[in-house]
């Protein structure tokens, strides 16, 4: 038995002090008045407690197997370098997000092949079979013109290699570049092969003419994964119509919407909506979208992700509570119990609550930024840190 004492417990509803978290085994098994006595003691010495981070939208995995473009390297030691990373970040169950693109407008990724994406997808659903940190969940997002997708992720939910998808349509003039000139500077800066030899304007008539998954293929895809468990979200939603389509696909989760209306109307059908906080460092959407605080701050948003910066989630948290005012509480749900609840695991984790896992954080204010001292999994200390003067 385990008991956490002397810190504020941050529990879906508010924050308690003077109380005692005691843990049994790899479970919260109460919230106390007092420290049992044949416990072990951690001291969190007046810093906040939460739950461990459950991020559902990040690409850091494909930023640690490729951190240049000519430097491939295996897959293993990135995955397991990358939740080194991820756990002291607080980070204790992530879904990496990796694509199939069909066109290399945003720079050609060895990642981003179907052998690839295959290989990592078979890492990420055995690396718990050996030693590993933290939680690991594959986030398989499908660009709707890409029709050699349609089978593999047909076949990859059948085989459950899969724990979330997401529809994806990244084509100038609507969604996420809805501004041409955003998405000509975007795959400039991405160096896509294809921006070299052809005109800006052969390619938004390339995007204009092409195929895209059929609705019934999409339904399918949808309905397979809601057999397995499986949520389906939809990205970049930015009209009412693209809203009622992805309702008929049965779709759960608006992932990035691109104004606050579509916002309100995604949560008004009942859409867990979905912002990524490197947006609430940043001020802004680098795509000159929905500003993620504006959107926290009217009531549309559930859930944050760490989305391209998996620090942004811990930083986050804290800026909206110390610079925007929202409860403190109401934050690390976004970023918690919300996720938990889209991903339908919220009977085991999310939460800081009789039965749950104990996969917890101590977080500290240092010089007006939070630092994470202590994460533990499964009622375990797998990361101690303590900052020096």
């Amino acid at each position: 038995m385990t008991a956490i004492i002397n810190g504020k417990i941050i529990t879906p509803g508010e924050i308690l002090e003077n109380k005692v978290l005691i843990i049994n085994e790899d479970r919260i098994s109460a919230i106390a008045e007092r420290c049992p006595d044949t416990a072990d003691v951690i001291n969190a010495r007046g810093r906040f407690i939460t739950p461990g981070f459950i991020d559902i939208h990040s690409d850091r995995i494909e930023q640690c197997i490729l951190p240049r473009p000519t430097a491939l390297l295996d897959f293993e030691l990135a995955l397991k370098e990358c939740e080194s990373e991820l756990l002291h970040l607080g980070i204790t169950t992530m879904y990496h997000s990796l694509t199939l693109y069909k066109d290399e407008f945003f720079g050609k990724s060895p990642v981003r092949t179907k052998e690839n994406v295959l290989k990592i997808a078979d890492l990420i659903g055995n690396i718990h079979n050996r030693n590993h940190l933290t939680r690991h969940r594959f986030h398989l997002r499908i660009e709707i013109d890409n029709f050699e997708a349609y089978d593999i992720a047909k076949a990859m939910i059948k085989d459950k290699k899969v724990n979330e998808i997401s529809f994806m349509d990244h084509s100038p003039g609507q969604g996420q570049y809805r501004d041409l000139e955003v998405y000509e500077k975007s795959i400039t800066l991405y160096k896509g092969k294809e921006i070299d030899e052809q005109s800006f304007e052969s390619i938004i008539a390339y995007h204009k003419n092409k195929a895209v998954l059929s609705f019934e293929q999409m339904k399918e895809l949808s309905e397979l994964a809601h057999a397995q468990g499986i949520a389906v979200a939809s990205h970049d939603d930015d009209t009412e119509e693209k809203l009622a389509l992805n309702c008929k696909l049965g779709v759960d989760i608006c992932e990035f919407p691109i104004t606050i209306e579509t916002a309100k109307s995604a949560k008004s059908k009942g859409l867990y909506t979905v912002v990524g906080a490197p947006n609430i460092l940043l001020g802004g959407s680098h795509s000159r979208n929905m500003c993620a605080a504006q959107a926290i701050g009217e009531g549309c948003v559930d859930i944050i992700c760490s989305d391209y910066y998996p620090p942004a989630l811990l930083h986050g948290i804290f800026i909206m509570h110390h610079k925007y005012g929202i409860p403190l509480h109401t934050m690390v749900n976004k970023a918690t119990l919300m996720p938990a609840q889209a991903m339908n695991i919220h009977k085991d984790y999310g939460s800081i609550e009789a039965g749950k896992k104990a996969d917890l954080l101590i977080i500290d204010l240092l010089d007006g930024y939070p630092v994470i001292t202590h994460v533990l999994v499964d009622g375990k200390i797998t990361s101690q840190v303590e900052y020096r003067r």
